[in-house]
């Protein structure tokens, strides 16, 4: 059942003992960094919303922004921009003055998780933030989810049964009044390995261009 007393984004959040207490010992070992709850960045008006995973450790854990100082950021804001989605192809600092247009970023889980790994209990957390986020956009808004893990954590917050909307790169389901489309996360993983390649993402975004006509 959704908390009714939920925001979209608490950066005090401590639901998370682990969580919680892995921030605190970063903090320690990298006082430069943000250290905290990472915070949904972009066009509060968006009907493009961007769902990752998590913060990575010297990336939006570091800085304070979604995707931003690490190499997953890199490809994404390029597109972005060549889409006209942001006003810059690149993502320095939460104070460069990039600015998204018609798009919104966010994650499944707001903190920095030991080795990458959210567990199921944390998402579980975090998915009630995500409820509430998805429920402030517009109808005919599309929900971008990067990887299958955001793909699950959007399905549950849409209220969906996970059996009927498998994960699928370019597969797109309709939820309610919006669109789910997925794509294979634009790590550095995926893109060295070229399961996912830049052909391949630019069509994701050829489609939500089509979607938001």
């Amino acid at each position: 059942m959704k908390n009714k007393a939920t925001k979209i984004f608490d950066i005090n959040c401590r639901r998370c003992p682990r969580l919680a207490t892995f921030l605190d010992d970063v903090r320690e070992k990298h006082p430069t960094y943000h250290g905290l709850p990472v915070a949904p960045f972009g066009d509060e008006d968006a009907k493009l919303l961007i769902v990752g995973l998590a913060p990575g450790m010297h990336g939006a854990n570091a800085t304070g922004r979604p995707f931003t100082g690490d190499h997953a950021g890199v490809i994404l804001y390029e597109t972005l921009h060549r889409y006209g989605f942001a006003s810059a192809a690149e993502s320095i600092s939460a104070d460069d003055g990039l600015v998204l247009k018609n798009c919104r970023i966010t994650n499944a889980v707001k903190c920095l998780p030991p080795a990458n790994k959210p567990v199921g209990s944390e998402v579980n957390e975090c998915n009630n933030f995500l409820i509430e986020e998805l429920a402030a956009l517009k109808a005919g808004s599309v929900l971008l989810a990067l990887g299958g893990l955001s793909h699950k954590a959007c399905v549950k917050a849409l209220g969906g049964r996970q059996k009927d909307y498998p994960f699928g790169h370019l597969q797109e389901k309709e939820i309610g009044e919006l669109t789910l489309l997925d794509s294979y996360h634009c790590s550095r993983y995926n893109t060295q390995t070229r399961r996912l390649t830049p052909k391949m993402f630019d069509a994701v975004f050829e489609r939500i261009i089509q979607l938001l006509v």
